[in-house]
């Protein structure tokens, strides 16, 4: 189509940039099965192959993630999303994703000056009472300064990088054009959905784009934790209002916007910094339990929780205190989901591998394009895995470990864990790693028996299970009472001969085009074969003009035949090259 045209124009020195990066790291040939070196070529962009083992000694891991940091935000971002996919890569993979960060050189002070100028519609020296031009620091998707309101309020202004929507567009329109190709031609990279991760990649990073969506976000988890107490609270004292345990900067929206966030800046230690913690006096055992409570609280119960939960964005205050800040990314579990949690721990507990199987066959069958080819091995492994953890209490299990298993067994049955899920399981894994640097001794699901066991008796509770069996009966009666008209429907469609089945089958439009292609090519030797039987009667017949001394008629056949068969080659040689 002419757009797809343009558009292609438009990214091409994106794409030479894209495909110089892999060839440097040593993914030359990817480049040329992708096609990317092909238009290259065509629009008279030289490639430099010389480089191409320059990374070669590096194990594929290390040299994807070093890839990724060299193409940019987009792709640090999309390597850090594929970091909570533990269902789909083996852990040295994950590994290496793990080590995307966020860090980059700051954006030149006039670029981000001018951009304050727009969104604020005042110098950023005068809409403040002081402005820092100097960032705190820079990542991929924006930078943060420092800064002070009127009423005296020190608060930290995040900017969006500018210019930096079109390069992200331009990236998602190139990874989508090749995870086409890569699902359309690999049978290896199909059974990672490629299409699939880049249209979630790309609906999460646009929303991660919008810094208002990031402040609507911490509102809505700061309003969550407005009366939280934890069992490390100390008790309430008349009079007096204590210190919230859990802290999450306030959003300040007359001055926030689509490129600049502006929050409360958070005065604290590092969570990288554990000797400073040890220092400062506070106890880093009451860190570690405050810590995994509240972001086990955000997902059982609000269903909304911070899906990053690293030591970049945690802060500890005085009083043993947490602060949260980046909500960029998120994560959101329906009741539904969380009903589905408790029902596999339960499982476990109880040593019923079929709610366990069945928990996990809803979750890797959600998407249409799972299909559990071996369901009753998938079962049996479920069942040795239930029975491992037979007689233990909620305490005694490890649950990274038991995560790791579980999304082991969905690897080795082709299966994969919907989105939500896969940031919940990447959080959990994350929680217990920060908690074991604070308190060697911590086990998350210490922490996490109180929550479970408040949510299986809300679940049991007799308001609960009125609740569920009214909306059963609902759904029901709606059913019920919706099916006479969609008989009548589909009996009136039949009656006019309107009634469509509609079936899906996999690849069907690659086929059609490899069909397309063929009976172009057999139409053509058809033509070239008539042209060389009709050029070679003409050329016995005498009189008529002449060139060279030979009928022009039947050397013009000759010449429209060798064209013809030369296309003909050519098209099979690029068939070959694809295949």
């Amino acid at each position: 189509m002419l757009w797809q045209a343009l558009s292609s124009v438009r990214d091409l020195g994106r794409l030479e940039t894209i495909a110089s990066v892999l060839i440097r790291h040593g993914f030359g040939d990817l480049v040329r099965r992708m096609g990317l070196a092909d238009a290259l070529e065509k629009a008279g962009h030289a490639l430099h192959w010389d480089d191409a083992q320059a990374y070669a000694h590096m194990p594929p891991p290390q040299r994807v993630r070093r890839a990724l940091e060299d193409l940019g935000p987009t792709f640090v971002k999309l390597g850090q999303i594929l970091s909570t996919r533990v269902d789909q890569f083996e852990p040295d993979w994950i590994a290496e994703f793990s080590q995307l960060q966020d860090h980059a050189p700051a954006c030149a002070w006039p670029e981000v000056h001018a951009q304050l100028c727009e969104d604020l519609g005042a110098p950023p020296e005068t809409a403040f009472a002081h402005f820092d031009p100097e960032p705190l620091a820079a990542g991929s998707i924006a930078q943060v300064h420092r800064a002070r309101l009127a009423d005296g309020t020190e608060v930290v202004v995040k900017v969006r990088r500018p210019g930096i929507v079109p390069l992200v567009e331009a990236d998602l329109r190139w990874l989508a054009r090749l995870a086409e190709m890569a699902e359309a031609d690999s049978p290896e990279l199909r059974a990672f959905r490629p299409r699939e991760v880049v249209k979630q990649f790309a609906r999460s990073l646009r929303r991660e784009l919008d810094l208002s969506t990031e402040g609507r976000q911490s509102e809505r988890i700061a309003a969550n934790f407005t009366r939280y107490r934890d069992g490390d609270s100390p008790a309430p004292i008349e009079g007096v209002v204590p210190e919230p345990p859990i802290v999450i900067p306030r959003i300040h929206w007359p001055w926030t916007r689509e490129r600049v966030c502006v929050q409360d800046f958070v005065q604290g230690l590092s969570g990288h910094d554990m000797a400073a913690l040890t220092a400062a006096g506070l106890d880093r055992q009451r860190l570690a339990r405050r810590g995994a409570s509240a972001v086990l609280k955000m997902i059982v119960e609000d269903g909304l929780f911070h899906a990053d939960p690293h030591a970049g964005n945690v802060f500890y205050l005085p009083g043993d205190r947490i602060a949260f800040i980046d909500f960029g990314m998120v994560g959101r579990l329906t009741p539904r989901r969380r009903d589905q949690l408790v029902r596999l721990l339960l499982g476990l507990v109880q040593r019923d591998a079929h709610t366990v199987a069945d928990v996990m066959l809803d979750w890797a069958g959600e998407d249409p394009q799972d299909a559990v080819t071996d369901e009753d091995g998938l079962v049996g492994d479920l069942e040795a895995f239930v029975d491992q953890y037979h007689g233990l209490t909620l305490q005694q299990i490890k649950l990274p470990a038991m995560l790791s298993e579980m999304v082991g067994i969905l690897r080795l049955h082709h299966l994969s864990l919907p989105p939500d899920l896969s940031l919940l399981f990447k959080a959990f894994v994350t929680l217990e790693g920060m908690g074991r640097e604070l308190d060697p001794a911590f086990n998350m699901v210490d922490v996490a028996l109180p929550l479970l066991k408040a949510a299986m008796r809300k679940r049991y509770a007799p308001k609960a299970l009125l609740q569920r069996g009214w909306r059963a009966v609902d759904e029901a009666l709606s059913l019920l009472g919706g099916l006479p008209q969609d008989l009548s429907r589909l009996i009136k469609a039949a009656r006019r001969g309107r009634l469509e089945i509609h079936i899906d089958i996999a690849n069907l439009t690659r086929v059609g085009h490899l069909l397309e292609s063929a009976i172009n090519r057999l139409v053509v030797g058809l033509v070239v074969a008539a042209l060389i039987v009709g050029s070679s009667i003409v050329m016995t017949v005498q009189g008529g003009p002449t060139l060279w001394g030979l009928p022009l008629f039947g050397l013009l056949g000759f010449v429209a035949a060798l064209l013809g068969s030369l296309w003909l080659l050519g098209s099979m040689a690029r068939s070959n090259r694809r295949e």
